[in-house]
């Protein structure tokens, strides 16, 4: 570890970057710009020193609600941008000199301003949607009015002539009778209004049982939705006159437009007057239309002025909302003339910390600057490694497991590797690890579009993992080019296949006709395996024995990664009691078979290993006979046997008690008090600390260590077994594909028919995409997260640390407080 004040001091991954504890005692007078100036460089990770007080108690509460108030301004502003499809103009990289208070004010003022258009432009257009159910009530009544008197007067003229025509004795008094009946006749009354017309059926029920039948009711539909003045939605109406007689069933037509939310609008019985209303009616609607039109146009132009500034004032209110929220977090000094600040922080970025410190006396033109010192504790420190673009998602695919302790190995460094390896064993075809190489490529091309706009949560994922997927797919090109397949058809790439056939009658379905003409095929397997007779039981004991080689060499960096551990933080007790007979378990049995495999393939031995390997447990004195694959081996066998069987016990045992011992020799006589103390505040960290004088606890070390080594055992085994799904997915996503090229494109080409060849490359592409390239991705992808959470990580990798969370602006969210 560097250290040293450099701004990119030289990344390593392996191990997180050395931190320290500091205090920072910071004058009153320059505090807020001297955190200020902390959060731009984001190296501090501040610790709450009012954890007693509730957030009312503290300091700069007032602040933060003054902040808080500020942000709601800000999103009532977003919400009436958003309405009106106003957005806000892009951050400028310029930094803009704002003033809180001058915010502050200039923020209320578009808030009344904003507020009262809004206010004027409801009243306004409550007015105009009224004044438009009003024409419509005028223009759809006057037809029925007229249609009404056109009607009576038809009628008239009709009775008239019958009466000239049948004059009798009687006419005189019957003409006596009908002015008589005429003195008699009741004044009808009439309300006009729209009702909604999914209520219109209910209502005209009601008043029919309300009235007793005694009412008259016309309605006629809108032909468009108009906008209810009281809602603001567009509803579909009908317009009404009802005809009424007395003023107990006005009372009772009134309650009842009231329960329907009919609008009821006054209407004149005289013609000449009604043409007159309408005229006035569109006289305002037009005038009403104008001022609502300029009242939007000044509205708009305010929230222009707005969303010029809006980014600038939302990042300085998030800003100064994270100071106060910092600052609330120090604690005062005994004068109260200074504030107490506690984190931690790299220990290379001392230089760059003490800069700031001294820039921000300077600014603040304080008379006394601020004072930096290193504490020495006894804390556990959080975890922070350096990570760019490339590193940073194989670091995430690490810290979703567990994070790190302080300085303990990363597997982070091997998995950069190791995972997208291990994908590619199971996803070995070249052909699929182009498409995705082309998807992939797409994406980083894309790069700076897509960082800053809000993608959808699998688009987003596949975007941060852009550079994992890089190397799955060249990875699996290179598999693919091993195991010899494109879409499961393989190609004479290297060179021409190195069998040939005996005669003219040799089929390709049978391997008994090939004879080796030609060399060894020069990089990965011979075409000719292919489509024959023995291919599947020639891959798979080739991709049996490969899982097995590759899990066990895994699994023997996992346990050397536990001896740089033990030897990086001096624990020569790990080294001899958990390393070493770790090793020798491991390697004795299934480093032992690793080896017979290599031998086998070296040699052409026709041995049975399972043979070997079970009568090594159950006969170890027996002879091998043709499973003799080196000289002594029953021997050697032997001695692994007797080695595995003494490595747990020697896991389990010596370890609790050396333990114990050292527990006895550290804190023998410490229940006496040091008379001398070189800090006061080290001595309360001290007596609060939790990794302090715990009484040790023999039985439960012992447990501890018992199932820590039963664990081991079992899963040396049940771990190796575990990568022979890397063989298990291979077969698969080989078969699959072949499946998907035999039974679809090759029987579609087979018809001879241009329509069903056409479907069969649509079935296949979309069989491909959908099935190989997204199900078999995901499925390879998780299996290989299995693999290196679980068979690798947990050899070595403890995984019980905490991020390092520094107060930095650049990791001020987006999101709404």
């Amino acid at each position: 570890m560097g250290e040293g004040g450099g701004c990119c001091p030289p990344m390593d991954l392996f191990r997180s970057e050395a931190m320290h504890l500091v205090q920072v005692i910071i004058p009153i007078e320059s505090a807020r710009l001297t955190v200020s100036y902390l959060g731009d460089i984001g190296l501090i990770q501040f610790k709450d020193l009012n954890a007693d007080k509730s957030p009312f108690q503290r300091t700069y509460a007032g602040q933060i609600k003054r902040c808080a108030e500020l942000a709601r301004k800000l999103r009532f502003f977003k919400d009436q941008m958003s309405k009106a499809g106003v957005k806000p103009s892009a951050k400028s990289d310029a930094k803009a000199d704002f003033n809180l208070d001058d915010v502050e004010v200039t923020l209320g003022d578009l808030e009344a301003e904003l507020t009262e258009i809004n206010a004027n432009s409801d009243k306004l257009q409550r007015g105009y949607n009224e004044l438009v159910e009003y024409k419509l009530v005028l223009q759809k009544a006057g037809e029925f009015f007229k249609a009404a008197q056109s009607i009576a007067a038809a009628q008239h003229s009709e009775a008239s002539s019958q009466q000239a025509a049948e004059e009798s004795l009687e006419t005189p008094l019957l003409k006596d009778q009908d002015i008589t009946d005429q003195s008699k006749q009741v004044k009808l009354g009439f309300l006009t209004g729209l009702v909604p017309k999914g209520r219109a059926l209910a209502f005209e029920r009601i008043l029919f049982r309300a009235t007793r039948g005694n009412v008259f009711l016309r309605q006629s539909s809108v032909d468009e939705a108009v906008i209810d003045p009281t809602s603001g939605e567009k509803v579909e109406k009908n317009v009404f006159v009802v005809f009424f007689s007395g003023e107990r069933a006005k009372s009772k037509i009134l309650k009842i437009c009231e329960a329907f939310g009919a609008n009821r609008y006054p209407y004149a019985e005289d013609l000449g007057k009604q043409a007159q209303m309408i005229t006035e009616v569109s006289g305002r609607l037009s005038e009403l239309k104008t001022t609502i039109d300029v009242g939007l146009l000044h509205r708009g132009n305010l929230l222009e002025t707005i969303g010029k500034q809006y980014e600038q004032w939302s990042d300085l209110v998030r800003k100064e909302k994270s100071i106060y929220h910092t600052l609330n977090m120090l604690s005062f000094d005994v004068t109260k003339k200074c504030l107490v600040a506690e984190g931690w922080s790299p220990v290379f970025a001392t230089q760059q910390i003490k800069d700031s410190l001294q820039k921000a006396t300077v600014d603040s033109k304080s008379q006394v600057g601020a004072i930096f010192q290193v504490l020495h504790t006894k804390e556990m420190p959080p975890t922070y490694f350096q990570t760019n673009k490339f590193t940073e998602s194989f670091q995430t695919i690490v810290d979703a497991y567990g994070v790190a302790k302080y300085q303990e190995a990363n597997p982070g460094v091997y998995t950069v590797v190791t995972f997208p390896f291990l994908f590619a064993v199971m996803f070995g075809d070249w052909g699929h690890g182009i498409c995705i190489l082309l998807a992939c490529l797409f994406l980083i091309s894309r790069e700076k579009k897509y960082a800053n706009q809000k993608l959808g949560d699998i688009m987003e994922m596949t975007f941060g993992g852009r550079y994992v997927i890089l190397l799955m797919s060249l990875f699996s090109i290179y598999t693919g080019l091993i195991y010899n397949e494109f879409f499961s058809v393989p190609f004479e790439l290297f060179s021409p296949s190195a069998y040939v056939c005996r005669d003219a009658e040799c089929s390709e379905a049978t391997t008994i006709g090939l004879i080796k003409a030609r060399d060894t095929y020069p990089f990965g397997v011979d075409p000719a395996w292919h489509g024959s007779r023995s291919e599947l039981p020639f891959l798979n004991s080739l991709k049996m024995k490969m899982s097995i080689l590759i899990g066990v060499a895994q699994m023997n960096l996992g346990i050397i990664l536990s001896f740089f551990n033990a030897l990086y933080f001096k624990n020569p007790v790990n080294v001899w009691f958990q390393f070493i007979p770790q090793m020798i378990f491991l390697n004795g049995l299934f480093g032992y078979l690793s080896l017979l495999i290599i031998v086998k393939w070296v040699t052409g031995s026709q041995a049975d290993l399972y043979h070997v390997m079970i009568y090594m447990f159950l006969s170890p004195t027996d002879d091998l006979g043709d499973n003799q694959l080196f000289p002594h081996q029953k021997t050697v066998q032997l001695v692994l046997l007797l080695l595995s069987l003494i490595a747990v016990p020697w896991m389990l045992l010596p370890k609790p008690f050396i333990l114990k011992a050292q527990h006895n020799r550290t804190h023998q006589g410490q229940s006496y008090t040091p008379l001398e103390g070189t800090d006061e505040s080290l001595q309360v960290e001290a007596a609060h600390d939790p990794h302090g004088h715990e009484e040790f606890e023999f039985s439960e070390v012992f447990v501890h260590q018992l199932i820590h080594t039963i664990e081991f055992v079992l899963g040396a085994v049940s771990n190796t077994a575990s990568y022979l799904r890397l063989w298990a997915l291979s077969l698969a996503h080989s078969e699959l594909s072949t499946v998907f090229y035999e039974k679809v494109l090759l029987l579609a080409w087979g018809y001879n028919n241009v329509i069903i060849l056409i479907v069969g490359i649509i079935v296949f592409v979309f069989a491909t995409v959908g099935v190989l390239l997204v199900m078999e991705t995901l499925s390879a992808f998780l299996h290989a997260l299995r693999l290196h959470w679980v068979e690798f990580q947990n050899k070595f990798y403890e995984g019980d640390g905490y991020k390092f969370a520094p107060f930095s602006f650049a990791l001020l969210g987006d999101e709404e407080e």
